[in-house]
């Protein structure tokens, strides 16, 4: 599955911008570091025309529950921007906002 040129699916940039806010507020937890990193990647795809991640990185990468909203998201795009909106919906009821907690201090 090529995963470039997401962005061309989204009604507009506010759209696209809620879209990633969603993955890095609620999917992106950075206390999960490997995970974290490849879904910022996919965050960054969203804007990009060239391939930042592979759907095969984010399947090694990624959990399976964070993975299938991800996939989710993947299909609304390719359906139409309506179920774009739906999805951000979903995934804000679904998962819970995390907290970025930094680097403890010693």
């Amino acid at each position: 599955m090529d995963l470039r040129n997401l962005r061309l699916g989204f009604r507009e940039d506010a759209q696209r911008s809620r879209a990633q806010r969603v993955i890095h507020d609620r999917l992106a937890d950075d206390r999960l570091q490997e995970e974290c990193r490849y879904l910022m990647r996919f965050w960054w795809q969203l804007s990009m025309s060239y391939q930042e991640v592979t759907i095969g990185e984010l399947r090694e990468h990624v959990s399976a529950d964070k993975l299938r909203a991800i996939e989710a998201l993947i299909k609304a795009i390719g359906q139409s921007p309506e179920d774009i909106d739906e999805w951000t919906t979903w995934a804000v009821r679904a998962f819970p906002a995390i907290h970025d907690r930094g680097n403890p201090e010693d």
